[in-house]
């Protein structure tokens, strides 16, 4: 290892050299990092849990010990014992592997157990700036369960012939996982993690998940995983004063502990940015990862996430450099950032003063769209530009819509719920809501059950309410959505532009009162015009302009009667333009996609 690139914070490797390590004659190597540690001794199976000294190396602030008896599957902890002689026993903060809670000891992972098979999907891999990007978004062990005990789940294995024909037959070519580093408590979804380098034990193992990866792209379907580089878990026995001293966290409770009660990490610390940059790349390189969602970025670029605390300069450098250095090592893998500031360049090149991330979730586009949605149909008019609002600043950043795990939880009402009305109102509007999002650039991220209309808020311990899509108006959505997320895929004028501005034009931006809008997509080539009636009064004689249309097939219809509707649409149903104006009738909270013929 680069000892003076570990500690100025510039390597992203660690874990090949900090951790336990299989060795090609038989037997591990452990190493740990504690310059605090007045000693330190290793206990696991292989010693009877009796303690074997570790041995001072280098520069006196690493430890390491090797253990013949030892092989991958065994357990292991560094019993670290402080100045003042009192000691704790430690998991490795670099293992590969961890006990389910509440048990807490690493256990020795062999990473090149598993050969991966996936060399096509890797070489054409791209960030999809100008591909289909339709993200499902799921927690692992909550969408779908064995049984009804909350602490029974599939494992990685089992979910590969769950999960992967579910993805493929309804439309989404991304998952995103929320993190399977491993943590101690299940209501924290995994974002308070002990094991960053582990993948947690409630599923299977390190090779076990592995597989499911190789076995997603085999099939199409790229996997972002979820990072969590702000905070960590304060369970005595992981991270927390793991040498004796703040190590990882700062050493003050003012900007040390975060609002979830966790310890925040010390960016400013090489050792701590190494750590993290090397566990991004970590689940990049070993696990072929395609890429990072990165919790909380706002907590990085501002002291505790309060603009008016002011910008934290050393964060804000960690990220720069930790995804400038990503990027150069995984160039097509995607690296996107939940952030809900107004911070400049995000998603700029960390070479122009930005952030250099991929993407960033547009948290205003989500707030906007969903308030809007709440209205009452008939104050809805009052609200209007809240729709046209996000195209004032879209193409100041890369931004992803989302529709994460965040907008079903705490009392906040599913996206179903959320819709204005009564239960036989909220279908027609959830359809045109998803039409909108579908047509407005940006990439798409939807988190599961989104797609079966789901009435009851999230729960980590119970399985999505699969049940259900035996009721018509949940079976008829499941559909629609179905219809919707294939034809995303298959459409380039819905995606290639997202992010250049002759990709979006508006049509019609000015109907106040009807509560109507109307926008163009195009790639250059194919081009989708999109009309929404968001009022609920059928809206008559609605006179459309396209430039240069000749006639408008319709590709998509929320109306239509095996969506819900009261429609039934032709195979192929085809408007004339006269003078490049068509004259439309539109339902109430109705929504149409209509491929633009130009004129000859």
């Amino acid at each position: 290892m680069d000892f003076y690139g570990f500690y100025t914070g510039k390597i992203f490797d660690a874990y090949r050299f900090l951790g336990a390590h299989t060795e090609p004659g038989g037997g591990v190597t452990f190493r740990t990092f504690a310059p605090g540690a007045a000693k330190i001794s290793l206990i696991g199976e292989f010693t009877g849990w009796e303690e074997w000294t570790m041995n001072r190396v280098h520069d006196g602030n690493f430890w390491e010990c090797y253990a013949g008896a030892a092989k991958p599957g065994q357990m292991y902890k560094y019993r670290i014992y402080k100045q003042d002689g009192s000691f704790t026993d430690h998991c490795d903060p670099y293992g590969f592997g961890m006990e389910l809670r509440p048990n807490s000891a690493s256990i020795v992972r062999d990473l090149s157990a598993y050969q991966f098979r996936d060399e096509k999907w890797m070489q054409r891999r791209t960030d999809c700036k100008s591909a289909p990007f339709n993200i499902y978004e799921l927690h692992f062990g909550s969408f779908r369960k064995p049984s009804d005990r909350a602490d029974d789940w599939y494992s990685y294995t089992e979910m590969t012939d769950i999960l992967i024909p579910y993805l493929k037959e309804y439309g989404y070519n991304y998952i995103e996982i929320m993190p399977l580093s491993e943590h101690p408590c299940d209501e924290s979804w995994g974002y308070q993690n002990t094991g960053f380098f582990a993948p947690t034990s409630r599923y299977g193992t390190a090779c076990e998940l592995m597989a499911f990866i190789d076995a997603c792209h085999q099939n199409e379907i790229g996997v972002i995983m979820d990072f969590v580089p702000v905070h960590f878990a304060v369970d005595g026995y992981a991270l927390a004063n793991y040498d004796g001293t703040a190590l990882f966290e700062y050493p003050h409770q003012d900007v040390g502990v975060s609002e979830w009660g966790s310890y925040n990490f010390m960016h400013s610390r090489g050792e701590t940015r190494c750590f993290l940059q090397s566990a991004a790349n970590y689940w990049l390189t070993e696990y072929h990862a395609d890429g990072i969602r990165m919790d909380a970025i706002s907590r990085i670029i501002y002291w505790q996430g309060e603009p008016a605390r002011g910008v934290n300069n050393t964060a804000v450098d960690f990220i720069r450099e930790m995804n400038r250095g990503l990027k150069a090592m995984h160039p097509t893998a995607v690296l996107a950032a939940e952030d809900s500031t107004s911070y400049p360049g995000v998603t700029k090149p960390v070479s122009e003063g930005g952030l250099g991330f991929d993407y960033k979730w547009d948290m205003g586009w989500m707030n906007d769209t969903l308030d809007y949605f709440r209205t009452a149909p008939e104050y809805r008019s009052e609200h209007y530009h809240k729709l046209t609002f996000s195209m004032m600043y879209y193409y100041n950043d890369r931004y992803l819509l989302p529709l994460s795990h965040d907008e079903t939880v705490h009392g906040k009402a599913t996206i179903l719920q959320k819709m204005s009305g009564d239960y036989e109102d909220k279908f027609p509007q959830a359809r045109v809501f998803y039409m909108y999002m579908y047509a407005h650039p940006g990439k798409k991220l939807n988190f599961m059950g989104n797609e079966i209309g789901q009435l009851r808020e999230w729960d980590e311990k119970k399985e999505q309410d699969w049940f259900l899509l035996k009721y018509p108006n949940h079976d008829s959505f499941h559909r629609f959505m179905k219809d919707l997320n294939k034809l995303y895929l298959t459409h380039p004028a819905l995606f290639a532009e997202d992010y250049g501005q002759k990709g979006f034009t508006w049509l019609d931006c000015h109907q106040e009162a009807r509560c109507i809008y109307a926008f163009e997509r195009t790639d250059g080539k194919e081009r989708i015009a999109a009309v929404f009636n968001f009022s609920d009064k059928e809206q008559e004689d609605f006179e459309l302009t396209v430039p240069g249309g000749r006639e408008l097939t319709v590709l998509l219809a929320s109306d239509r009667d095996i969506y819900g509707g009261e429609k039934s649409y032709e195979k192929k149903t085809v408007l004339q333009l006269k003078k490049e104006k068509a004259v439309l009738t539109l339902a109430p909270y109705s929504a149409v996609y209509c491929l633009v013929s130009a004129e000859k």
